[in-house]
């Protein structure tokens, strides 16, 4: 009954939110939401700029990384929310403001069970990457290895963990008093979401699949996977060879280097392919923010957080289709 409760004052805050960004329109799928939205309409900032997927990805944007991770998924559910909004939800942005070093440096010591210094003879302070789940430092090892160093938020998981018993409460609420959305598995798609979160939190998963990405691309011409550092890769930071080069989407660099745009793109395909077809193991989130492209074009991935399997059987369905 107390969780109950908590939940639906969370649902208020959330409404709060969403109001103040003018993105309600998601409790329009709820008839027994309308006299909350009429309750709310006062509320509501008419000013809001944006389309209203634009709007409902700010406000997930605000209410923090658990909501950013569903909004990413719900860009998937062109079924749900329709292609308008769902093509603006995909634009989240999985950024936030970085954290104290200090924390990082207490979450290494912590996790790989002996000081800094003796793990790195150089770690850099400022952050290369501050995402919603953790953030990137460049490193040094002890033996001269250049290095990124992947560190988990403070308390993340527990403020994870806490929005997954929500989405999983409001989801088993929909399901009871929705009928006609039931046949949107709204308790299964959040299950599904909880798994592969909850996976994104133990970074010794993400070095195996890295690892394993590796294994099956390695005579793969055109691209290649960063090494992983085992030694110093935990539950909570994961190590791995720093990578430097090009953003897929810079085209004037990617030029002058003399490198052919439209053929790495071609090879990007071409990979990804392989990845599904071939090995039914694929990198699930190859977005430009997740590659770089090396001084020879050879595509680089990076971030192995979301993964996908397709067993056998579906690989011969999908080849047939």
């Amino acid at each position: 009954m107390l969780a109950s409760v908590r939940h639906c004052l969370r649902v208020i805050r959330i409404g709060r939110t969403l109001a103040r960004y003018n993105a309600l329109f998601p409790f329009e799928l709820l008839p027994q939401a309308l006299p909350f939205l009429r309750l709310a309409r006062p509320f509501v900032n008419k000013r809001a700029k944006g389309r209203p997927g634009q709007r409902l990805a700010a406000a997930l944007e605000e209410m923090g990384p658990s909501f950013i991770k569903f909004g990413q998924s719900l860009a998937t559910r062109t079924d749900l929310l329709g292609d308008a909004i769902a093509h603006d939800l995909a634009t989240l942005q999985d950024r936030l403001p970085s954290f104290p070093v200090e924390a990082a440096r207490r979450m290494i010591e912590t996790d790989l069970g002996q000081p800094v210094e003796r793990v790195f003879s150089e770690f850099v302070e400022k952050p290369v990457a501050a995402a919603s789940i953790a953030q990137v430092h460049f490193a040094v090892t002890t033996t001269g290895e250049l290095v990124a160093v992947k560190v988990l938020r403070p308390g993340i998981e527990q403020a994870i963990e806490r929005d997954l018993v929500f989405f999983g409460w409001l989801a088993r609420l929909v399901e009871r008093t929705q009928p006609h959305l039931r046949h949107y598995q709204p308790v299964e798609a959040v299950a599904i979401f909880a798994a592969a979160t909850r996976r994104e939190l133990d970074l010794r998963l993400e070095a195996a699949a890295a690892v394993e990405l590796a294994e099956n691309c390695h005579d793969d011409p055109g691209f290649r996977v960063p090494n992983v550092d085992w030694q110093r890769t935990g539950r909570r930071v994961f190590t791995m060879e720093r990578i430097t080069g090009a953003h897929a989407t810079d085209r004037a660099t990617l030029l002058q280097a003399g490198l052919d745009p439209d053929a790495i793109m071609e090879n990007a395909a071409k990979v990804f392919f392989n990845q599904v077809f071939r090995d039914g193991f694929f990198h699930g989130d190859m977005h430009p923010g997740n590659i770089l492209i090396d001084a020879d074009g050879t595509i680089v991935a990076l971030d192995f957080g979301i993964m996908g399997r397709v067993d056998m059987a579906d690989r011969r369905h999908m080849a047939e289709i």
